[in-house]
């Protein structure tokens, strides 16, 4: 009588292949074989599978045309920054003369409310929203309050200015609304079908925003009637920018988008790479125009450059954390074409405009959520960490600049000094130059020479908390 039922038997037989495992060529071939080719096509799968999913790798298009600018050529005047951005192309460079360290505090002024998106300078005045939907206009000199007007409930984004009028778009509500400059009196206003946050834009008489249903929509400046609305591949964010008829923005579909700005239409649609495992990024960044080329930050932790014609990627630079920021383009007299963006990793990047290769990294002191700004020879950034902004050297990436004060986006400008952002305070900040102290006068035998007077030493005008190099 065997031993054991069929259980046992199947268990001694495996215990004798796995001693002799050339029985198991011999008496199981065709199961063997079976196997065998079962286990590379899995592992096969596996690193197609994987290969397909894992984070793709960057992208160098060399072949993507581009189009070197001369430098502007600083001047020292002043100057209007009516939008977010600085221009319709969304720069945020301004060739100032002579606006640089050491600055001293001219005036500041602080309410509770969060200020996340900067104010925008016209005509001797500022004007802005805070977090809670209240537009106010600061005088520019003294930082007195013009007027406040409740616009909404919830806001996060820049006013345009435009022919004495002002356009803001709203949050919570979600609307967009014109007022009158000098007294904040609204105009009109236009209910939207979602919220939006995306910083207006004005070219001729036609209003240009995003909004988080997906539209893209230009309205009447006379009377907020809608001229066209163009559905885009997810929620609006980002600020559009404008250059040669064309709007250029991108959204949380993963999408730059290339619209005609008379019609509509859409003329490209150019996707990002993404993580990997099938997502795509998103655009929160309000690109740039410049070079014949677009550039933004991603939440794929990446910057891109897309043709301006086409949609083609030239090239895509990874950081280690999401690109809220908006970047500055610019070229100088002293720098060749960069891209200046800073990335939730904490540094702030110099790229070549062109190829995308690094020419400078610096650590910013903590996550850059906002957009970067440059005025003359240096680029600012605000960080959110611990809550300061910093100034940096456009050529050499060397810190010139440091103040206690910032979160979200760092500073704007009139040609004359710089508006710096805190979490809820504006600081208006004065170039001076000290004045060099008096030589002490030669002495003879230890004596002072005849008819010469002790030397004088000037006394410098009172330096704002972080000018230059320094904290406050």
């Amino acid at each position: 009588m065997a031993e054991g039922g069929p259980r046992a038997r199947r268990w001694r037989e495996l215990t004798r292949l796995a001693l002799n495992p050339k029985r198991i060529w011999r008496e199981h071939r065709r199961l063997t074989i079976a196997l065998a080719v079962g286990a590379v096509a899995v592992l096969a799968g596996i690193a197609v599978g994987y290969e397909l999913l894992k984070r793709p790798p960057d992208v160098h298009n060399v072949s993507v045309a581009f189009k070197p600018q001369k430098p502007p050529k600083p001047k020292a005047k002043t100057v209007n920054w009516p939008m977010f951005g600085l221009n319709p192309a969304r720069t945020r460079y301004l060739p100032a003369k002579g606006v640089k360290p050491p600055f001293r505090l001219l005036w500041h002024y602080t309410e509770r409310p969060l200020l996340e998106f900067p104010p925008v300078y016209a005509n001797g005045t500022l004007y802005a929203v805070n977090n809670s939907g209240t537009a106010f206009a600061l005088d520019a000199d003294t930082g007195k309050v013009l007027w406040e007007r409740s616009i909404g409930r919830l806001n996060a984004s820049s006013p345009t200015f435009y022919k004495n009028r002002l356009y803001i778009v709203n949050l919570d509500p979600g609307h967009v609304v014109k007022l009158d400059a000098k007294t904040g009196k609204i105009l009109w206003k236009h209910e939207l079908p979602g919220r939006a946050e995306s910083s207006p834009l004005v070219m001729g008489d036609t209003l240009y925003f995003g909004c988080e249903d997906g539209q893209l929509f230009a309205l009447s400046t006379r009377n907020g009637h809608e001229r066209w609305a163009t559905t885009l591949g997810g929620p609006i964010k980002s600020a559009p920018a404008y250059y040669g008829g064309t709007l250029y923005v991108g959204d949380y579909g993963g999408y730059m988008n290339a619209v005609d700005a008379k019609t509509g239409a859409l003329r490209w649609q150019s996707g990002s790479l993404g993580q990997g495992f099938g997502t795509s990024g998103e655009f929160y960044s309000t690109p740039a125009v410049a070079f014949g080329r677009v550039y933004a930050g991603n939440n794929d932790d990446r910057v891109y450059s897309f043709d301006l014609k086409d949609g083609t990627l030239a090239w895509s630079h990874s950081t280690g954390g999401y690109v809220y920021s908006g970047p500055a383009v610019a070229s100088t007299p002293s720098t060749p074409p960069t891209v200046y963006i800073g990335s939730f990793d904490g540094n702030i990047y110099a790229l070549d405009a062109k190829s995308g290769e690094t020419r400078w990294a610096r650590s910013a002191g903590g996550q850059v959520v906002g957009s970067l700004s440059a005025v003359g020879s240096i680029v600012y950034v605000a960080e959110f960490s611990s809550g300061s902004t910093n100034g940096y050297d456009m050529k050499t990436g060397r810190q010139v600049f440091h103040y206690k004060t910032g979160t979200y986006t760092p500073v704007v400008s009139d040609g004359r000094r710089i508006y710096l952002v805190g979490y809820s305070s504006i600081n208006a900040l004065q170039p001076f130059r000290p004045k060099p102290k008096a030589r002490s006068a030669r002495r003879s035998n230890g004596r002072r020479p005849p008819g010469r007077p002790a030397p004088a030493h000037a006394k410098a005008p009172a330096r704002a908390g972080g000018s230059g190099s320094g904290s406050g």
